[in-house]
């Protein structure tokens, strides 16, 4: 069922002069009285600008003087995002129709002053520009002058204290240091030997773990240590080689961290061994004047005792 707009459109086409073009686009065209904008074809069928660029551009020249047309205000005013209006700002400005430079207010302020030239090539021959109908402001009404007081003066301001400045520390928490490499207490060739064999074998347990010999020349003295201090080259084995992370990136880095980081205590001695030894406790012993148990190293009276003998002596 043909809607009224579309018999209004069929009665239009009937309208127009000559014959309609086979394919293509058809314009039906009426004249304006208000609220029209007077594009050049040199901006709407520019042939190196985007559509979004075009779009714009025509946006902004419809705009009344003193429009704000930054990025935030054409993003909220269209669903493009920022990116792309930025870009086709950045458009309009290399082909010369936008301008946009940074002026400083009378109050000191910045502002970026936004010049919107809708005919480009016109504006480098020096073409006159076209008059702008700007609306009269009523003539003011003559009011008598009324004597106005002077103005208090200002209170000199005083100068702020100068504070040193504040250090606010730093959100990252410094980087702990490295733990030292263990070292024996004597490397003797047959440690040194051993060593060197246990980080060489590593491999055999834990294929990622594969070490140069310049690895294991460095990494010797902390598996000597290990060894030194009792610890047994499988406990040292299984250490090193379990729960690694996947895929290990530096196999050196992570024997080394290990061996300082679980480095076992040295080995009690026998005598730290032996159970501690309480002193011998004081025996009981009953009082010869009234049969009561005391602590004392030798029998007699106790404590009650004595010091009635001392007051009857």
């Amino acid at each position: 069922m043909a809607t009224q707009h579309d018999i209004a459109l069929t009665h239009a086409l009937t309208g127009i002069p000559g014959p309609l073009p086979p394919s293509g686009v058809i314009h039906v065209s009426f004249p304006h009285a208000s609220r029209f904008t007077i594009v050049g074809n040199h901006l709407a069928q520019h042939d190196g600008l985007s559509l979004t660029a075009i779009g714009i551009g025509v946006h902004i020249q419809s705009l009344p003087a003193g429009s704000q047309v930054g990025i935030k205000a054409l993003t909220a005013r269209f669903a493009e995002g920022e990116t792309t209006i930025a870009a086709a700002l950045r458009e309009l400005e290399t082909h010369g129709y936008l301008h946009r430079t940074r002026a400083r207010l009378a109050n000191g302020r910045l502002t970026t002053r936004t010049v919107f030239c809708d005919q480009p090539s016109a504006l480098l021959r020096g073409g006159a520009m076209a008059p702008v109908a700007v609306a009269v402001a009523p003539r003011p009404v003559m009011t008598p002058v009324v004597p106005v007081p002077p103005p208090a003066p200002e209170p000199t301001p005083v100068p702020e204290e100068e504070h040193p400045p504040v250090r606010v520390p730093s959100r990252i928490a410094p980087k702990p240091p490295r733990r030292p490499l263990p070292q024996p207490r004597e490397l003797t060739p047959e440690l040194h030997r051993a060593a060197s064999a246990l980080l060489a074998d590593l491999r055999r347990h834990a294929p990622e773990l594969v070490l140069s010999e310049d690895d294991v020349e460095e990494l010797v003295p902390g598996a000597a240590a290990w060894l030194e201090r009792g610890a047994h080259p499988d406990a040292v084995r299984h250490a090193l080689t379990t729960e690694l992370p996947q895929p290990p990136k530096y196999p050196a880095k992570i024997v080394r961290h290990r061996l300082a980081a679980l480095l076992p205590p040295p080995l009690p001695g026998s005598s730290d061994l032996a159970p501690v030894r309480r002193p011998p406790a004081t025996p009981f012993q009953t009082c010869e004047g009234c049969d009561r148990a005391f602590r004392s190293p030798d029998p007699g009276h106790c404590r009650d005792c004595r010091g009635q003998y001392w007051e009857a002596a």
